[in-house]
Order: structure tokens, then C-alpha cells, then sequence
């Protein structure tokens, strides 16, 4: 059932420290206020420094979380030990902070970190903010619920309460396309889980590929909402006019694509997964090309 619907998921047409040997990074926590802006360091100064910082999710498992061991791992984080590589060359020279997804837009403008890779929908909203990358992944939101009581249709919705993370497009889908759906807002990946599973709410949103990942890994749930709202695409983003570090990973995104390095990242961080469940084909995206 679960390959049936995986084609149906991403079968959509387009159209701490230093994360090696040393601690993890602290958590840094959001309190929704807004910090000043500050200029973002340039690609010189972050050369010139060693050590380049990247926004990453803790909890969101394929995509970016912590292990049982307590390191830092993830599809979005492999790409991101390859991006300090390419630009300071070692994938030592990273320093990972964990944001939350309603924090990614504001670590970005107060210059707490250089990139943002925590699974980064591109959205129009979003581009009047930052500046988005050339995409590597593609993506549409799903919905999760139990099996005794699957919900496959928004309109089974009306009446109950969805949990979604705040920051999100699935947050944006359903407050403007469901206004009469009740939102259980959380700031964090791991508490919507965890409401889903005490039974606080019906269901969860957020992007298809993760709550079939959870799915997969929690008996007793399904993905009974296979695809809704648009297919849209991942991007690496950095403060609104880093031109230059905009460009150069913008180039470094066509370099790896002729390595096909990011099938080499889905086979590493999410096949594992996965399993046979997903063609990467309808999830990975190279070179910047959709």
C-alpha cells in the first residue's frame, strides 16, 4: 500500500562546535521576536574566519536530527558538511545551529548564521525575505493521522484539529485555503509528533516526504493525504543581497550536479529510510535542474 502511495506522493509533476569531534551545538531557541538586521558576512570573511555556520533542523528525521549518539545527521546536513568542504576544504569547518522553522527567515536577517539548509520550502512570500539558491529537492505537504481514524480528504477535516509546525507552508496552505479547520500550532517538529501521538490532534501536516518517513517508522499511522497544495522545491538560502555567496553556491549546486552527488545523498541519508518505497527520481533534484 505504502509503494501505491509513495507514487501517488512524489510521482507529482514539477510543472557542535565543528560538527567532527567535537560537542553538538547548543539549541537555540526562537521566542518569535524579531532581532535587528545585521549584515551578513561575505565570502571573504567567511574564508577568512575558518568555519562557515549553517541553520539545520534537530528534529526533523530524514532531513536534519540528532542521532542516538548525539551527532547531527541528515540529507540536509550531509549537503551541508559538502558545501564547507567545497568552499573551505574540509567538512570539519562547519558549524551546524539548530533553528527552528519559524526561526529560519530571522537567523538569516540577524545574521546568526551564513545558510539556512532546514529544509527551506521556496515560496514567493519567502523570496521578498531571503535569497533562495538553486533547489535540490522537491516536495509537496502530506497528511499523517492513525489508522483507525485516517483521515484522506481535507474535508473529513472540518471539525477536528490538524497539528502543524509554525513557520510552515503547511501552516500558510491551511490557514488560507481551511479557515475552518482547527490549527495545533507547535514550534517544534518533535512536539507535533508527540501531540499526534498522545492523541491531541487528529492529524499532522507538513512536507509528504517526512511524514511518510514517520509513517514508515511509527506502526499504527498513515499518510492517508498522499499530496496537497503545490509540488514546490528545497532550496539552500542566505540573507536577502549575499550576492556572492548566493553565486558561488549557485555554481558549486551545477558542480555537484555532474557528480549526480545528491542520488549519492539520498542513497546515504534516506534510502535507509526508505527503502525501496521511494524513486529519488520524484524527490531529488541536481545541478539546480527540475
Amino acid at each position: 500500500m505504502k509503494k501505491k502511495l509513495l507514487g501517488v506522493l512524489l510521482g507529482v509533476t514539477m510543472a557542535a562546535g565543528l560538527i567532527a569531534g567535537c560537542s553538538a551545538p547548543a539549541k537555540e531557541n526562537s521566542n518569535g521576536a524579531q532581532s535587528p538586521s545585521a549584515k551578513a558576512r561575505t565570502l571573504s570573511e567567511i574564508k577568512d574566519s575558518g568555519t562557515i555556520k549553517i541553520g539545520v533542523f534537530s528534529d526533523k528525521n530524514p532531513f536534519g536530527y540528532v542521532d542516538a549518539n548525539g551527532k547531527i545527521q541528515g540529507y540536509d546536513v550531509y549537503y551541508g558538511k559538502r558545501l564547507a568542504k567545497d568552499l573551505l576544504g574540509s567538512e570539519d569547518k562547519v558549524e551546524f545551529v539548530y533553528v527552528e522553522a519559524a526561526s529560519r527567515v530571522e537567523y538569516l536577517k540577524s545574521a546568526k548564521v551564513d545558510v539556512i539548509l532546514a529544509n527551506f520550502t521556496v515560496t514567493d512570500e519567502r523570496k521578498e525575505q531571503v535569497d533562495f539558491a538553486l533547489p535540490y529537492m522537491k516536495v509537496a505537504l502530506g497528511v499523517v493521522s492513525p489508522d483507525d481514524k485516517l483521515i484522506k480528504d481535507a474535508a473529513e477535516l472540518n471539525g477536528k484539529t490538524l497539528i502543524v509546525v509554525k513557520g510552515t507552508t503547511a501552516e500558510t496552505y491551511f490557514s488560507q485555503n481551511h479557515p475552518e479547520i482547527k490549527l495545533l500550532k507547535f514550534d517544534e517538529y518533535q512536539e507535533a509528533y508527540d501531540a499526534l501521538a498522545d492523541g491531541r490532534g487528529d492529524a499532522f501536516s507538513t512536507d509528504n516526504t517526512e511524514v511518510l518517513a514517520w509513517a514508515i517508522q511509527n506502526k499504527g499511522f498513515t499518510v492517508g493525504i498522499e499530496s496537497i497544495g503545490n509540488t514546490d522545491t528545497i532550496a539552500a538560502a542566505v540573507q536577502k543581497g549575499n550576492t556572492e555567496l548566493l553565486d558561488w553556491i549557485n555554481e558549486d549546486i551545477k558542480t555537484l550536479g555532474k557528480e549526480q552527488f545528491f542520488h549519492k545523498n539520498f542513497e546515504e541519508t534516506l534510502k535507509p529510510v526508505y527503502g525501496e518505497e521511494i524513486d529519488p527520481e520524484n524527490l531529488v533534484v541536481e545541478g539546480g535542474q527540475v
